[in-house]
């Protein structure tokens, strides 16, 4: 399995609904990227004044992360697609 390192986290995307609560079906090349992801692995963490801080989300977690995170790189793994992203540009925990 992967394991990221330091405060980098690896993400499975959570689709978003394809309708609208009206019932209107929202086509594949309509929808946006999700910005909702399931935490998969977390990295340890990240040294700060030689303290080593632990990430605060934990793998199971689901999580909203901002949209255009300078951080995120898309990575296949036993083809699945995923996304590593940097804890700072999660958002919350939902």
């Amino acid at each position: 399995m992967f394991k990221p390192l330091h405060n980098y986290i690896l993400l499975e995307r959570l689709d978003d609904a394809s309708t609208t609560a009206g019932g209107i079906i929202i086509p594949d090349n309509a929808k946006e990227k999700p910005v909702r992801g399931k935490v998969i692995a977390a990295g340890n963490g990240i040294w700060i004044d030689g303290m080593l801080v632990p990430p605060t989300v934990r793998p199971g977690d689901t999580v909203m992360f901002a949209k255009w995170a300078s951080s995120a790189s898309d990575i296949k793994l036993d083809g699945k697609d995923f996304i590593i992203i940097k804890e700072t540009d999660i958002l919350g925990i939902l």
